[in-house]
């Protein structure tokens, strides 16, 4: 999943720089104002100005979508703070619970001979 976000995120990326660099600055529309025969172009009298801007902003929130999702993915698990958080979320395994030894007495102790 991760692998085709990353290579989503790359081909937005390839199509925002290559809409932006399309696009044209502000001095070009006044050469167009004075009969630069915009009319006989192919997205209309309007021009190309229109069309571009809405797919460069399409791309934009695409590529702001990707680059939150792909942060959400980076973001590492919850590691537990403390010994006791770890033991509580420890998993449990197969293995057989360990007895522990009965308190022994003095009297239960071996004796050592004196010498």
């Amino acid at each position: 999943m991760h692998s085709i976000i990353v290579t989503i995120h790359i081909l937005i990326c390839a199509g925002l720089i290559g809409f932006i660099l399309v696009q044209h600055g502000k001095g070009a529309e006044a050469g167009a104002a004075f009969g630069g025969g915009a009319s006989s172009t192919v997205f209309g009298s309007r021009g190309s100005g229109s069309f571009l801007t809405q797919v460069t902003s399409i791309l934009a929130a695409a590529f702001f979508i990707t680059s939150l999702t792909l942060a959400y993915f980076a973001m590492p698990t919850q590691q537990p703070s403390s010994v006791t958080e770890m033991l509580q979320t420890a998993p449990v395994t197969d293995m057989p619970p360990v007895e522990l030894a009965t308190p022994t007495t003095a009297s239960d102790l071996p004796t050592i001979p004196a010498q």
